[in-house]
């Protein structure tokens, strides 16, 4: 279940954050800029924002794997579909229809996980299924930028597909349902109406997110193009990152266990990403930034595990799609707009400056961490 859940994740993941790294292609062959060509990565951002919800009140009806084989499915097709289009219009529709239908993912996997760990082993098993998505952004890294660059970009297309279509494969094969208890009036009882606990994780994982997609989105550009490596060499670097990102998350959620609290580590995450990114932007023009990239890489992923598992264990078995729906929404509405946001603060400030502002988000994010764990009436 657990591998499955992962294949499924970093099936999506690929797909969903593989065209950050046509960027430099994307302005070299098309002639867009920074901002036009960060709107295109963020296509199927957008679409994975807007479908999140509806995935996760499907998921709560029918279950995990119908959901899943559906949503990789129609990804698949959709993918394929990418790779013959050529305007930058039509790509972008055909972007956003593919996050559309990867966001069954979001919380459709993470119930697996939720539904057959115990809670003493369920942060480890989180961490492990929420590496997948930067182990995704890893294989996106080392691929598509390179196939990009030798071949075309529609070549590189072709990559989230195979991605795709080996996670749906992986899931017909391997995953059942995991066993829910009978409903009581506690376990279908709104969790948002008893107390603000989802509320404000949701709103620290809103913080965190900015610099997180930040250095996802725009580190391969910062490399080869200010710092004039060559996109085979970004591309390795990168992939190496998001794979110590995808550690950490591992790490994380044992971490998790062994204190017995979620909030603890979320709260030591934000202080490590507040300065890391402070120190990133301090050091930009120095040969130490690119090690300082690699650290931010690692710190600025290692949340959501957390902060998906909390969300997971309070809302319960019969509001969990929803609530991981939600919680998700709310990071991809963010990731959405830092792209292009991003894109012309790099433009007119410069990185230095687009660092800075990135490291305020952790410090606004530290007080909103609950000060203890809640669980579900489970």
């Amino acid at each position: 279940m657990l591998a499955a859940s992962v294949a499924a994740q970093a099936g999506a993941s690929v797909a969903i954050n593989g065209p950050a790294f046509l960027i430099p292609q994307l302005q070299d062959d098309r002639g867009l800029s920074l901002a036009q060509a960060g709107t295109v990565a963020a296509a199927p951002i957008a679409g994975v924002m807007l479908t999140l919800f509806l995935w996760g009140l499907v998921v709560d009806r029918i279950g995990e794997r119908a959901v899943l084989l559906a949503g990789l499915g129609g990804t698949t097709l959709l993918g394929i579909v990418a790779t013959m289009v050529h305007g930058t219009l039509p790509l972008v529709v055909v972007l956003f229809l593919v996050g559309m239908f990867a966001a069954c993912t979001g919380s459709a996997s993470g119930r697996i996980v939720v539904g057959w760990f115990p809670p003493q082993r369920r942060g480890l098993a989180m961490g492990i299924r929420q590496m997948a998505q930067p182990l995704g952004v890893a294989i996106a890294a080392a691929t598509i930028a390179v196939v990009a660059d030798r071949v075309s970009v529609s070549a590189a297309l072709w990559i989230p597909v195979v991605a795709t279509a080996l996670a749906c494969l992986s899931v017909l094969v391997l995953v059942i349902d995991p066993p829910r208890p009978a409903p009581t009036d506690a376990l279908t009882a709104n969790p948002y109406r008893a107390d603000h606990f989802l509320a404000r994780v949701h709103g620290v994982s809103v913080l965190l997110v900015v610099p997180q997609f930040l250095v996802w989105t725009y580190s391969l550009t910062w490399l080869v193009q200010h710092r004039h490596w060559s996109a085979a060499a970004a591309g390795a670097l990168v992939a190496g990152t998001h794979v110590l990102g995808a550690l950490g998350r591992i790490g994380v959620g044992q971490l998790s266990d062994m204190v017995g609290s979620r909030v603890r580590p979320l709260r030591w995450v934000a202080i490590a990403a507040a300065v890391t990114m402070g120190l990133l932007a301090l050091t930009e023009p120095l040969a130490v930034a690119v090690v300082l990239m690699v650290v931010a890489s690692t710190v600025t992923v290692a949340d959501n595990g957390l902060a998906f598992t909390s969300v997971a264990e309070r809302a319960g078995s019969y509001w969990s799609g929803r609530a991981l729906g939600v919680q998700n929404t709310a990071q991809y509405l963010t990731a959405a707009a830092v792209a292009p946001i991003a894109g012309l603060a790099i433009t007119h400030w410069g990185y230095a400056a687009t660092y800075a502002l990135a490291a305020v988000c952790p410090v606004v994010a530290l007080p909103l961490v609950p000060r203890r764990d809640a669980t579900s009436a489970e």
